[in-house]
């Protein structure tokens, strides 16, 4: 397991853990990818799907775009880890990637309680 998985275990607090340049970079990309709506719809469509997949077919409708703009948004996806797909006949079924989706959003997640200083701004404060 890597360390940057090792980071981001959804039994760790986030807030207690700071991310090293390692376990950035695959999370930026997943963020960058979800950074369109149409790419941010269409994980919420697939997500959202009977038994957690959707067929391309289906999914392309509620959209106003070409079937290659459609499989341009979905391979970005893939390749940012957050979808997986799978051949069945001449449709490809997609969906979402559970680890994916619960490491964005354990790096939402914040702590509650009251902030605390670090030592360096309650000395410069005390000054």
């Amino acid at each position: 397991m890597s360390k940057s998985t090792l980071v981001l275990r959804s039994d760790e607090s986030i807030g207690r853990i700071a991310l090293d340049e390692s376990a950035c970079v695959p999370l930026a990309q997943m963020f960058k990818a979800l950074g369109d709506p149409v790419r941010l719809r269409l994980l919420s469509l697939i997500a959202s799907s009977a038994g957690g997949e959707a067929c391309v077919c289906d999914i392309s409708t509620p959209f106003d775009l070409s079937q290659p703009t459609i499989s341009h948004h979905l391979k970005v996806l893939r390749a940012a880890g957050i979808l997986d797909s799978e051949r069945r006949g001449s449709w490809v079924y997609y969906r979402a990637i559970p680890e994916a989706l619960q490491q964005l959003s354990t790096i939402l997640q914040i702590e509650g309680g009251a902030p605390t200083p670090s030592d360096a701004c309650v000395e410069e404060t005390a000054q």
